[in-house]
């Protein structure tokens, strides 16, 4: 990235991922903004808005290099329709905002990066799926050889609603990105890191379903790298794929896991008992059960080097930032 100072604005940047970039890009002296419902104290700026309606926050995009959307209610949840509703308004209601905001900018930002997922893609036990080759989802329940279930069509409709409004926005001076986002893993409280290792450390770290099921995944410093790699590269627009060029099976994820943490073993979760076991926690186990087989073809074609390509590596780097942040084992530090 240029070594000149940027100013970043990130809507709906106050979750786990949001306060990641916000952090990596205030350390680096660039500006941070970040837009919210609930303005809290931070290294960066934090702003009011409600992620409904104009306001004085659409000032803090006039003359910003850099717009990062964020906003989305999270996807752990029992799939009610109040539920849908609120994942579907936080994601497409707002992206349609932030590009009426910059449609009436005088200096708009010259790149908007939005938030998706690269759970748009099909459920892929077969092959890799990127950017150019790669099969959108939804009707892959219909053929015997990909079976999935008809409710899994309900998220690649959210994420295509999705894309589509950031592609709609008529915003001809702001290059626009989508960026479809694997598991983010991240040594911090609350993250999808320390829920992983809580199975881990009570000794319920074995396969999931029946373990052949695609991880996709990609480091912290990964992501918010690729991010950076990203706002430089001029000539890339359109979706890219923020994951490592390496997904692996869910036996040999878990297994790699467990490695990290010293856990020689770990009690598997059939299908059946991840299906009602999620009734219980009020999630889906589509986020368990579906086979997510993507690569970051445009990445790496655009010459981005990962750091952590490989999960055991990464593993390893995880575990021991945990042990050396908290001092303590996941299950035991009470978040």
């Amino acid at each position: 990235m240029e070594s000149r100072k940027l100013r970043l604005v990130l809507p709906g940047g106050s979750g786990q991922v949001g306060r990641m970039l916000a952090a990596y890009f205030q350390e680096r002296g660039h500006h941070v903004t970040v837009l919210t419902r609930s303005p809290y104290a931070a290294p960066w700026q934090t702003v009011h808005w409600d992620g409904v309606n104009r306001g004085p926050w659409i000032q803090t995009l006039e003359g910003a290099d850099v717009c990062i959307h964020l906003s989305g209610r999270s996807v752990n949840c029992r799939a009610t329709a109040k539920n849908r509703r609120q994942m579907y308004e936080s994601r497409i209601a707002t992206t349609r905002l932030v590009g009426d905001a910059i449609s009436v900018l005088d200096n708009p930002p010259r790149v908007w990066l939005n938030a998706s997922t690269a759970t748009i893609y099909r459920h892929a036990l077969d092959r890799d799926m990127d950017e150019a080759t790669g099969e959108i989802g939804g009707g892959e329940w219909l053929t015997k050889r990909r079976r999935a279930p008809a409710k899994w069509n309900r998220t690649v409709e959210l994420v295509k609603d999705w894309e589509a409004a950031l592609f709609a926005a008529p915003t001809p001076r702001t290059r626009k990105v989508a960026l479809r986002t694997s598991l983010v893993f991240s040594p911090a409280p609350g993250s999808v890191f320390e829920v992983f290792s809580r199975l881990v450390r009570a000794s319920l770290g074995g396969k999931q379903g029946n373990g052949r099921q695609y991880v996709s995944w990609i480091h912290e410093r990964d992501y918010a790298r690729a991010v950076e790699f990203l706002i430089a590269q001029d000539e890339l627009s359109g979706a890219v794929n923020l994951t490592s060029p390496n997904p692996l099976p869910n036996r040999e994820f878990m297994e790699a896991l467990r490695d990290a943490w010293g856990m020689p073993n770990g009690l598997p979760a059939p299908a059946l008992l991840i299906r009602l076991g999620a009734i219980f926690l009020r999630t889906e186990p589509e986020l368990a059960l579906k086979s997510r087989r993507v690569v970051p073809g445009r990445l790496l074609e655009a010459g981005f080097q990962f750091e952590f390509p490989a999960w055991a590596a990464a593993a390893q780097d995880l575990v021991r930032q945990w042990r050396m942040n908290s001092g303590q084992w996941p299950m035991n530090s009470g978040q």
